[in-house]
Parts: structure tokens; sequence; C-alpha cells
């Protein structure tokens, strides 16, 4: 396939903005969907790179920042020799001129792609020409059957289900059973009923298995046979779940092992497009929350469509955190990737977390990076169904990562997750949504999918507000109380506390701390002294009961030992 071949794709409508007769004679060996600045270190020799122009800022009206720009951005696709630039007009209407000047100086040839046509149709049309190109010239290539490489091929180039290719593989070349697995450990496909065994994660050694024995016999220890190395699908992604294996079920023999490899190779065409269409997808994503971002709602409305979403079935948007620099280390296994680095620049590692994490729900769905270190989805299923598939999903995402994956970088608590209410598919609905979902995931409880359905009360308000917000509003209205306790043995926060929780009951606050009623009326009248409020009015006690939810839980300390009874015990009861 030639980058000619493009223009005679008529269904796409994909123009030539700036190119060369000889520049359309390039070679196209896969599909890039890429917004970075410099998108070099992810491309590889003869790729088309889609792209959707988020990185251009129309907003300097100085032309030479502009050219610098594009130049940088042409540069880095000259530099990675890329075979082709495809420009999408839907964020910007038409292709920026400094644009097509940087590529006329860099000689990369320039298409546009209309703001009609999705990135995925583009890619899925691609790699059906590079199959078709790869059935053409497939005789006699890495160690499988020429018969059998036809075969195969041809359900490629069919679309044929990914199990029934596995079985037909295994049955026609005599090879173990097997199943695609992405890099973390989702199951694609399979030639039999049976889940594989997982590959090895570096860092988790497997737990003996102590099998039944006679009494006082010494209890042998069974430990299970290392599962088979898995083999690399195609080249690894941009992230640690762009990457495909192929597991074999039992360790095969050298002449299998070499089937197994061809077949690996003769996937990779799958796998490419398989990390083009899900790059292609965050892009679209991206472009769609800018939109409602900015409030252009009839344009997020129209790439609500471009997402790939079913048009009219509510959507429920979900937040996602999985640490700044999530990921780092959890390319360990083959066909995963060295993500972008600490600050994941792109946010494709969490988009593409996320996406694992909702794909099992087998609901439509689109995932995009949030421009904050984590990332957004919209799925077309309800709230209670996203929730508790995220509650299944991210454990074992967590636990499949290994030891330096997203648990270590979000911290102590692993990927956190907000699911917000399930709202009509339309940008004023869901612009309101996706606050809540992501509200939901700074208040979630620790170890919690945080949903917005959930917050009834105060205290679960307060959880989503920054911690500095609260220790600030917690410092303002207590400090002198704070301050007071730091002297005396006895406590006015927990004073405070317990004539809140018993609704300024003087009775029932004085049970509580085991004092005379007259005490905590001195008490509460030092309060009032020391805070400026009057625990009389409901504004002050919802204002002070509010700092009190925003203290660290030490500061709600009761005296030291109880105080001594007093013989007006039962007058002070009354008193209350």
């Amino acid at each position: 396939m030639i980058v000619g071949d493009l223009l005679a794709l008529d269904e796409l409508h994909i123009e030539v903005a700036w190119a060369t007769p000889d520049l359309l004679g390039r070679e196209v060996t896969g599909v890039t969907s890429t917004d970075l600045q410099d998108p070099a270190r992810y491309l590889r020799p003869g790729e088309v790179v889609l792209t959707g122009l988020v990185w251009w800022r129309p907003e300097d009206t100085r032309p030479a920042p502009r050219l610098a720009t594009a130049l940088r951005f042409a540069n880095a696709l000259r530099s990675a020799e890329a075979a082709a630039l495809l420009a999408g007009e839907g964020t910007h209407g038409t292709v920026p001129p400094e644009l097509a000047e940087a590529c006329r100086r860099h000689g990369v040839p320039l298409l546009s792609v209309p703001s009609g046509t999705s990135f995925r149709a583009v890619t899925d049309r691609i790699y059906l020409r590079l199959w078709g190109d790869l059935q053409a010239g497939a005789e006699g290539r890495a160690g499988l059957p020429a018969e059998v490489r036809r075969t195969l091929t041809s359900m490629l180039g069919a679309d044929a289900p990914l199990d029934g290719l596995l079985r037909r593989a295994v049955a026609d070349l005599g090879v173990p059973d097997c199943s695609l697995l992405t890099g973390a450990g989702r199951v694609l496909a399979s030639s039999a009923d049976a889940r594989p065994v997982p590959p090895r994660t570096p860092g988790r050694p497997r737990t003996p298995a102590t099998v039944a024995a006679p009494a006082r016999l010494p209890v042998p220890t069974l430990v299970p046979a290392p599962a088979p190395a898995p083999i690399q699908v195609g080249p690894p992604g941009t992230t640690p779940f762009d990457g495909w294996l192929l597991q074999p079920h039992t360790e095969p023999g050298p002449a299998a092992a070499t089937m197994l490899h061809g077949l690996a190779e003769l996937l990779a065409p799958l796998a490419e497009r398989a990390r083009a269409t899900a790059a292609a997808q965050r892009q679209a994503g991206t472009r769609l929350l800018e939109l409602l971002a900015a409030g252009a709602d009839p344009e997020a409305d129209h790439a609500l469509s471009l997402a790939g979403l079913p048009p009219r079935l509510p959507l429920t948007p979900v937040a996602a955190r999985f640490g700044s620099a999530a990921g780092s280390a959890a390319a360990t296994a083959p066909g995963t990737a060295t993500p972008p680095g600490p600050a994941d620049p792109s946010g494709a590692w969490a988009a593409a977390a996320l996406a694992e994490a909702l794909h099992p729900t087998a609901a439509p769905f689109v995932a995009a990076p949030d421009g904050r270190g984590g990332a957004v989805a919209l799925v077309a299923l309800p709230e209670d169904a996203v929730a508790a598939a995220l509650d299944l999903t991210l454990p074992r995402l967590d636990e499949r990562a290994g030891p330096a994956g997203p648990r270590a970088q979000a911290g102590p608590g692993g990927p956190a997750a907000g699911v917000g209410p399930t709202v009509p598919p339309t940008a004023a609905d869901l612009r309101p949504a996706l606050v809540q979902a992501r509200y939901a995931l700074d208040a979630r409880p620790p170890g919690a999918v945080g949903r917005w359905a959930s917050t009834a009360s105060l205290a679960d308000l307060l959880r989503g507000i920054p911690p500095e917000v609260t220790a600030a509003f917690h410092q303002r209205l207590l400090a002198p109380l704070v301050d007071h306790d730091r002297h005396n043995t006895v406590s006015l926060v927990a004073t405070l506390d317990a004539f809140l929780r018993h609704n300024a009951s003087w009775s029932r606050t004085a049970e509580a701390l085991h004092v005379h009623v007259n005490t905590v009326h001195y008490r509460v009248k030092r309060i009032e002294e020391l805070t400026g409020r009057s625990l009389l009015r409901l504004d002050d006690r919802l204002d002070l009961r509010t700092a009190l939810l925003c203290a660290p839980a030490t500061l709600l300390r009761a005296p030291a030992a109880p105080e001594a009874p007093i013989a007006a015990k039962g007058r002070a009861r009354r008193a209350g």
C-alpha cells in the first residue's frame, strides 16, 4: 500500500493538502494516532500519522511562532521517517497553512481528513488494505505452511472472530492451545474453553499449593509448573496496555514454538490496528472533552457520534486516577511498552488503563486523558452496572500490573475511580455529570469506587474538597480551641464534638463526658468566647460542625480519664 491509495478510498473523502507525486508513492506500514507535539519516539518508519491537531494553538496571531510550532511537529515526523501526515479538520476547520508550509519544507506529504470522517474508520480501512497486501506476498514466511498461511490470512481479511481463527490455527498447525491477551492479561480470544495460565509477572512469586497427606507424614508441597513464556504479537505500543501477547497453554516443543512465532507474526497487523484504533478513540474523546469544557454544545453533540458512541443511549461518566507516573515500570512482560515517562504528557497511560478496566463490560465507551494526569470515560451502561464492573476490574488491573504498577504510583489506595450519574447523551447533560464524576472520585471512601449517588451527607460532600481547603477551614474556625487543648488537660474540641453530636443536649453531653452539666455549660461558654460563635445559632453550629469534620481525627480526643461523679448528677440530667 502507498500513500496515494488513501485518496482512492471514496467513503473517507481524504484530500491532498500538500504533496508531490513521488511522496504519494511512499510505502505505508501502519498507522499511529497522536496529538503529542513531538511524537518521534512513538513512530516507526513508514507509518501514517493521524492527528486531530489538538496540539496546534492558533491563539498566537503572529505567523513566525505558529510556523515554528508546525516546523517542530513536521521535523519529528521526518526524523521518524513517517510516510505521511493525515490532519483532521474537526478541531480547527481547514488544515492550517503553516502546517502545510512546514510539511513542504520537511518533505512530508500532508493529507486532510474532513470532520465527518472518524479516525477509527481511517485506521480500519488502512489495515484492511495492509492485510490484502500481506495475503498477496505471504508465501514462504515465518515457518508457517503456505496453505495454512493463506487460510488464516484470508480469515483475517474477512474479519473472522479471533476465537475461530485461533482454533483453526491450532487444528491446522498442531500446536498447543493458546490465547491472545492484552499486556494487562485480559483475554481477547482463546482456542480452548479453559482459561489460560496467566503470564508470569516479575516480583510476584507463585504461592505453593499444599495437598492432603496421611497423618504423621510430612505434607508434600507442590509448586505449579511455570507458565510458558508468552510471545509478543507485533511491536509494543505507547502504553503497557497496547501490546498483545500470544500465550500457549502448555509448553510447546521446538517445532511448535516456531509455528507459534509465525502465528504471532501473522496476527501482528491485527494488534497494530487495535493499537491505532485505541489511539484514535482516545483522540476523539480528547476532542469531545475540549468541546464540552468550552461549552460548544452543537460541536460536542457531533463529536459524540464521531467517538463511536451509540445514538440516543444514556451515558454514564467515569473519572479515574492512576498516578502521575503510573506504569513507569509496568512494562516488564513481553509485549508491553515503556510509558512516556514520569509526566505522561499525552495522558495515554491513564486513558488506556481506564479503557482496560471498562472493556469487560462489553458496552460501548470512549476514554480519554483528562488533562490532569488522570482519565475520564463515557460508558453506555447504567451507573450501577458501571460501578459494579469497576469494583471488579480495578483490583484485577492493579494486581496484574505488578508491584511497580498503578498501586505503587497512585498510593496505598491503588487505582481510583468515581462514577457520575447516568444522563441523556447530550452536551448539556454530560457537562455537569462529568463534574459530578470527578467529585465522586475525590470523595470516594478508601478502597472503594466513588459514586455520586452515594454523596448523601455533609461528610460525603467534604471528602471531595481538596485537603488543603478543609485544613485551612478547620484552622480558621478551631485554631483557638486546638491551641487551648495543647496547654490543658481538658479538651474543648472533644467537648464541642460531643455537644454537637448529642444535638446540643446539655444532659446527654454531660453523660457522654462523665461531667456535671454545669461543667458543660462552662465549657460551651468558653468555646463561644474563643471561637466568636454562638452555639445557640443554627448557622454557627453548622459552621463548627463542618470544621470538626475537616479536622484530623486525632484532635477529637476524650479527656484522659473520666471526671469524678458528682452529687448533683441527677439534677444535672433534669437541667439538660
